[in-house]
């Protein structure tokens, strides 16, 4: 039988235990309006103003992954391992020119000398050559037997026809990391590119290991390089609506083959 209209279907209803709280630890809930708490930490780093330098850096860097790069500039990206360049910076700073303290030192030495009536012997010292025109010329000379090429030269136009140079005249070069770091080498603050033209008789063997490493990296894979293109790589937003698009077209084609 059905209950009658109007009389309520008594349901055996589970009664909830009551909750026991203490009266010694009364809630209190936060209250961030004004003059209330203190709002939690967060992450303010899409808040912060950042200073212009710093924007104008992140905003090329971004750039630089986005727009397409041509082969002659995307073969600056490729650099020299870490552990050859280490060699190699050892063999550099070698051969550090002079600076100023120890110019003048051997220009008054030279003096006394001259003025005590000695003969002096000018011998031209062994060191890294450097200034852009400079290795310019002596790589058309061919009496450079290796470039050191910056990475982030700016303008980039100042070297980026110098490894095509290097290559046409069979001049070993390669590409570092830091044109501050090849300025140290030769006392400034920066150095576009330096350059080696002999060596002692004592470092020719480790001179000529780092020589073939170089070829095998840079001049012999030229061709290789000229053809690659750089950048192009989309943001993570762009990434997944392109993968989504994707899915649902071999979705689609998946159910016209059914």
């Amino acid at each position: 039988m059905a209950p009658k209209k109007g009389v309520k279907a008594t349901v055996a209803s589970k009664k909830k235990p009551e909750k026991v709280t203490n009266p010694l630890f009364e809630k209190r809930p936060k209250q961030f309006g004004i003059g209330g708490a203190l709002p939690p930490k967060r992450d303010l780093h899409r808040f912060v103003r950042w200073p212009q330098v710093v924007r104008i850096q992140r905003q090329r860097r971004i750039l630089k992954q986005r727009l397409k790069v041509p082969p002659a500039l995307n073969q600056f990206t490729r650099t020299l391992d870490k552990n050859l360049a280490t060699n190699l910076f050892k063999m550099l700073l070698k051969y550090r020119p002079e600076d100023k303290v120890a110019k003048k030192e051997r220009l008054l030495s030279r003096a006394q000398a001259e003025a005590e009536g000695k003969t002096v012997e000018l011998k031209k010292p062994i060191v890294v050559k450097y200034g852009l025109n400079h290795v310019t010329y002596l790589i058309e000379q061919k009496k450079a037997q290796l470039v050191v090429i910056a990475h982030d030269v700016d303008p980039i136009e100042l070297v980026v026809w110098l490894p095509a140079l290097c290559r046409k005249l069979e001049v070993p070069y390669c590409i570092v990391k830091g044109k501050s770091r090849l300025g140290a080498v030769v006392h400034q603050k920066t150095s576009a590119v330096l350059c080696l033209t002999t060596v002692k008789n004592e470092d020719k063997l480790e001179f000529s290991k780092i020589l073939e490493a170089i070829k095998a990296n840079f001049n012999d894979k030229f061709d290789e390089v000229r053809k690659k293109w750089g950048g192009g790589i989309m943001g993570s937003k762009s990434q997944a609506k392109t993968k989504a698009k994707e899915r649902l077209i071999a979705k689609e084609a998946a159910q016209r083959m059914n």
